[in-house]
């Protein structure tokens, strides 16, 4: 007896047999594999919802600035400029060409895009009153406009603030008619006066080298004459757009004046950016009123009253911003995804959002 206790007490203490061992190692290859077969299904998932995640916060981010500059359309007011209703605020440009990707290589060319300049005032330039060479009004058809600053502002103080390339806005006292100037050298102070040579405008007001597209078509707000009593202030507009130098990955960019340092790309694999406008309904009487809740995304199309009002950004009451980006294509043939948009091999992320611009709003006729 005390024989056999001791036999069994030594096959203890002798520890695991091969074959225990082989059964556990099977045991943990088998879960083990099944882990990492688990893994390998759920990695893919989890790189695209990450990728989704960010392509969320990045879109919503871009809209977000959108919005910040958008409501603030047609600001930089000065104290003593009487102003009551200023006419402009934004301008849009409509890019209607169709289809204008390529959807074999899921690349954007520049046609599939709006641009959008927000429009306000330099508020760091004092503003200034036009003249000709003597004391009488003066047309921008020519290419010299002379300016008289506000007091206390000096002529040289004023002279300092205007460098060739600038871009100016003439606008009548009333905010009745305006135009654009861009500078073609510095200003300098002649005769008791600061000189502004600029490219002179057409005889309606229009300005083929107007970089805001303000002025690029006529319409009911242009004007050649103003005179002593109106103002000229230095306008620094903020530009939206896609750049699309690099197709394959279009990037919306927030750019302002030439020679700015705070060009910014707000969001990249954009595929959709597009901007439509309301514009102010002046149907009086048994005129046919316009529809006065469908946004137009094509500017050639303004209309108020029944009355054609084509590139007329002074009649723009409210926007629609619609922004639309993807994350990076996967066009190899393991990632069967596509989405509704466009049917390329990649998710997408749409915002769309409205701002009326309170400058623009708060004067309707």
């Amino acid at each position: 007896m005390n024989n056999m206790n001791k036999s069994t007490c030594n096959r203890r203490d002798r520890g695991f047999t091969l074959i225990e061992l082989l059964l556990a190692a099977a045991v943990f290859v088998v879960v083990g594999g099944a882990a990492l077969s688990l893994f390998s299904k759920h990695q893919p998932i989890f790189k695209q919802q990450k990728n989704l995640s960010g392509l969320n916060i990045a879109v919503r981010n871009a809209v977000s600035q959108l919005q910040l500059d958008t409501i603030n359309a047609g600001s930089g007011y000065y104290q003593g400029i009487n102003i009551p209703d200023f006419p402009i605020g934004l301008t849009i440009q409509n890019n209607t060409t169709t289809p204008c990707n390529t959807p074999s290589t899921f690349t954007y060319g520049p046609n599939c895009f709006d641009q959008l300049n927000i429009i306000a005032i330099d508020s760091t330039t004092p503003p200034a009153h036009p003249s000709d060479n003597g004391s009488n009004c003066v047309s921008t058809t020519s290419s010299i406009l002379f300016a008289n600053p506000v007091n206390p502002t000096t002529n040289a103080q004023l002279a300092a603030h205007y460098h060739n390339g600038d871009e100016v806005l003439v606008i009548k006292s009333d905010g009745s008619l305006m135009t654009t100037a861009i500078l073609t050298k510095d200003a300098q102070v002649t005769g008791g006066k600061v000189q502004l040579q600029h490219n002179p405008t057409a005889n309606d007001g229009s300005n083929g080298s107007d970089p805001a597209g303000i002025t690029t078509y006529p319409n009911n707000k242009l004007g050649v004459s103003f005179c002593p009593a109106d103002w000229i202030m230095k306008i620094v507009p903020i530009t939206y757009k896609v750049d699309t130098s690099t197709p394959s990955d279009p990037k919306l960019i927030r750019e302002q004046p030439s020679g700015s340092t705070n060009d910014v790309v707000l969001a990249e694999q954009v595929i959709g950016f597009k901007v439509g406008a309301i514009v102010w309904n002046s149907c009086t009487g048994s005129c046919v009123a316009d529809d006065g809740s469908t946004y137009i995304y094509d500017a050639s199309t303004y209309t108020s009253g029944g009355v054609s009002q084509a590139y007329n950004y002074s009649l723009i009451r409210s926007v629609q911003i619609e922004l639309i980006g993807r994350t990076t294509p996967k066009p190899d043939a393991t990632y069967k995804y596509r989405n509704g948009f466009d049917g390329g091999p990649y998710q997408i992320e749409s915002v769309s959002v409205v701002v009326n611009p309170r400058n623009l709003t708060m004067n309707n006729h």
